[in-house]
Parts: structure tokens; C-alpha cells; sequence
């Protein structure tokens, strides 16, 4: 015997009566076996990971009388049986990703490969600066320097005999003195690109695309600490060259023996320089990113890289290596038969070097400066944004700076649609907001 819903009747323990009118006093009606309700189980409770959605339990009084939901009878939970608690989530549910990254510590893999879509996003702002910034740097070069040696092997020339030494030296002093021009243009330039790119992907991570215009407005309060800060890590590299090469030439001046001594100084000193500067940038790596979005001094700025690359050295220094090498090698690959092609055309073309053809190899010039031009604003575009992505991830690994732009990105968007004062920069550290 079933019920009208097809439930099997539950057999009585042993010892008990089988027929539901055994045991019963004569004439007793017969009772009917109260048949309980089969009720699933509560689903146990799942700890959620990292960005779960889960449904909190309702309470009684909401189990009691639980509110219909769309498709579903009322009384009843999506999926489940009458009275039962809706089951939580049980997949994983990614961070969001309103722009570039998402908002959590990135992996590794994610280093790596991120720096390579900032150009994509957004190529007018990034890719035009870095062009327009070298293709400047480069055209101002050939034109200072170019006339400055122009000028000096004229005057060499038409200098009398007993006179030409004097002059030379003085062309020579001129020619060097006129480098200087465009190398300040080059660290000016460099500082201005490393700004507007750090600051772009700032804000790629939040969603939002600034125009090259807008980029350049915001760095150009940040410009100069910027500049001074590429002044004194070129100044440090160039001394501690300096004191090396000078400590290896007084021993070789001295002679003899000295000379081995120099040799193995020569050696362990290159090394040395080669090991402290590649450990000294890494760990001073961030210093752009922190001037340019934290608005830091360049002292602040320093102790404040030290701190976040603490325990993330390797870590650092492997994401920065590997893009520069993947960079390099994806140069060299394009760059090389180009130039393997300018110099086998230039001898085929005029094979006894008078010079008589000088148009395809102008051509053949310039196109491989235009790539090299081309090729060399993408690598530093990249190169920036590896560091910038580092600086981020750094922040949001110990500083927990990914629920600071998550809790940004939201009010964003509710002062977007409902309007509202304008929302603190979420990169400011809490003591500066």
C-alpha cells in the first residue's frame, strides 16, 4: 500500500505489529499508519573562497513562510524542495576586472602578459607618447650634434697648419659639449614617459581611459621630481663606474706587479658593479610609480620602495628581467634582417665605396630607423608598465589595495549614475587621504 504520492510505508520495528489492527481491542476501528514526510537534508554550509557569493540562511520566521522568487511557486527556494535552504555557490566567482587586471595580487603569469595589453588598450596615449617622445629625442640629436660636427670639421679644415691642433681640440670640446643637450632632452624625456605610463595603467585598473592630453596635464605636476630623480640614479651609476675605473687605472700607472692586481680588481669590480646595480634598481624600481601616484619627495619615495620590495625581491627582479628579455629578443628578430639587408644592399649598390648611389641606401636608412624608433617606443612602454603593474600588485599583496579600488570602482559607478561629490584617489595611502 503507497500513498497518493507514491511514499513506500515504513515498516514498523521488530517486534511490533505488522497489520495495523493487531493488538487493537475488538471492534476498534482500524488507524491508519501516519507515514512521515521524506525531507532532504540541509545542504551543510560551504566556507566561500575568495570572492564567493554565498546566500546567508534565512531565519526562521523567513523558513516559515519564504518569499517566491522569479519562476518558482510560492514557498519554494530556486532548485530546492519547500522549506528547504537555498544551497550556497558552490563555484568560485572571479574578482572584478574593470580594466586592465583584476582587482586581486596577479600571479606571475599575469606580470607577465599584462604589461603587453597596456599598449593595446590604449595605443594614442601610450604608443603616441613613447614615439612622439624619442622621434623628438632623435630628431634633436641629429640636429645638434650634426651641425656641432659639421661646424668642427669646417673649421678644422680651414684652420692653417700650425694652428689645426689647437683647433681640433677645441672642435672636439664643442662636439661634447653639444651632446650634453640632447642627452638632458633624453633624461627629460625618459622621466615624462615613465610618468605617463605608470600613471595610464593607474588608471586602466580602475576602467578609465585618459586621452594623451589629460595624461600629460597630471604627470606635468610630477615632472620635475621625476627628472631629478633619473639625474641622481644615473649620477650614482656613473660614479661608482668612475671609482672602479680610476682605482684600476693607479694600479696599472704603478706597474709591476700592480698590474695583476688591477687585472683581478678590473674583474671583481665589474662584478661588483654589475651585481650592486642590478640590486639597487630593483629595489629602488618603484620610486617613478610612487612620485607620480603617491605624490611623494624622492627620499619618501625611496624608503617607501625598500619597504614593498621587501620579501618580493626575486619575485621583482625575475618579472622585470623576463619582460626585457622577451622585449629584446622580439627586437632583434625584426631588427636584424633589416640590417642584415641595408648593408648587403649598400655593397651590391656601390661595391667600391664612392658613393655614387646614395638614395636606396638613405631609404634603407631611414626605414631602419623608422622601425628602430618604432620598436624602441613599445619597449619602453612596456618596460614602464612593468613596473607600474608591479607597484600595483605589491600594494594589493601587502597593503590590501585591491579592496580599496574594488570599493572605488563601485562608488564610481553609483555617483555615475546617481551623481555625486568627486571620490578620493584610492592610490593615496590612508594617512595622505
Amino acid at each position: 500500500m503507497t500513498d497518493p504520492q507514491n511514499w513506500p510505508v515504513p515498516m514498523p520495528p521488530p517486534g511490533q505489529p505488522t497489520n495495523p489492527t493487531d493488538g487493537q481491542p475488538p471492534g476498534h476501528p482500524a488507524v491508519p499508519p501516519v507515514v512521515p514526510p521524506v525531507v532532504p537534508p540541509l545542504t551543510t554550509p560551504v566556507a566561500p573562497h575568495y570572492g564567493q557569493q554565498t546566500a546567508p540562511p534565512p531565519s526562521h520566521a523567513a523558513s516559515a513562510q519564504p518569499g517566491p522568487y522569479p519562476g518558482q511557486q510560492p514557498g519554494q527556494y530556486p532548485g530546492q524542495y519547500p522549506g528547504q535552504y537555498p544551497q550556497a555557490s558552490q563555484g568560485w566567482a572571479p574578482p572584478p576586472k574593470p580594466g586592465l587586471i583584476p582587482l586581486r595580487p596577479l600571479s606571475f603569469g599575469a606580470l607577465l602578459g599584462a604589461p603587453f595589453q597596456v599598449v593595446k588598450r590604449n595605443p594614442k596615449a601610450t604608443f603616441g607618447s613613447a614615439l612622439l617622445i624619442q622621434s623628438v629625442s632623435a630628431v634633436v640629436t641629429l640636429l645638434v650634434v650634426g651641425a656641432a660636427g659639421f661646424f668642427a670639421v669646417g673649421r678644422i679644415e680651414s684652420a692653417p697648419i700650425g694652428e689645426r691642433d689647437a683647433v681640433a681640440a677645441g672642435s672636439l670640446t664643442l662636439v661634447a659639449l653639444s651632446a650634453l643637450v640632447p642627452l638632458v632632452l633624453t633624461i627629460i624625456a625618459s622621466a615624462l614617459l615613465q610618468g605617463v605610463i605608470v600613471l595610464e595603467v593607474a588608471r586602466a585598473t580602475l576602467g578609465e581611459k585618459l586621452t594623451l592630453s589629460a595624461l600629460w596635464r597630471s604627470v606635468g605636476r610630477r615632472l620635475w621630481p621625476l627628472v631629478l630623480w633619473t639625474l641622481l640614479l644615473g649620477a650614482a651609476g656613473l660614479l661608482a663606474v668612475a671609482l672602479v675605473a680610476g682605482l684600476v687605472t693607479v694600479l696599472v700607472l704603478l706597474g709591476g706587479a700592480w698590474i695583476a692586481l688591477a687585472v683581478v680588481t678590473g674583474i671583481i669590480g665589474g662584478l661588483a658593479l654589475v651585481a650592486g646595480g642590478v640590486w639597487l634598481v630593483t629595489r629602488t624600481s618603484l620610486v617613478p610609480s610612487l612620485i607620480v601616484l603617491e605624490r611623494l619627495s624622492i627620499r619618501r619615495a625611496v624608503r617607501r620602495s625598500w619597504s614593498l620590495t621587501i620579501g618580493y625581491f626575486w619575485r621583482t627582479l625575475g618579472v622585470q628581467f623576463l619582460v626585457a628579455a622577451i622585449v629584446s629578443i622580439v627586437t632583434q628578430i625584426i631588427t636584424t634582417p633589416i640590417s642584415l639587408l641595408f648593408s648587403v644592399t649598400t655593397s651590391v649598390l656601390d661595391p667600391t665605396g664612392s658613393f655614387d648611389t646614395l638614395v636606396p641606401a638613405i631609404i634603407l636608412y631611414l626605414v631602419l630607423l623608422l622601425v628602430s624608433l618604432v620598436l624602441g617606443a613599445i619597449a619602453a612602454v612596456i618596460q614602464s608598465a612593468t613596473t607600474a603593474l608591479i607597484y600595483i600588485d605589491l600594494r594589493m599583496r601587502t597593503e590590501g589595495l585591491d579592496l580599496e579600488l574594488q570599493r572605488f570602482v563601485e562608488a564610481a559607478s553609483a555617483a555615475a549614475q546617481f551623481g555625486s561629490a568627486p571620490l578620493p584617489d584610492p592610490y593615496l595611502t590612508r594617512a595622505q587621504a
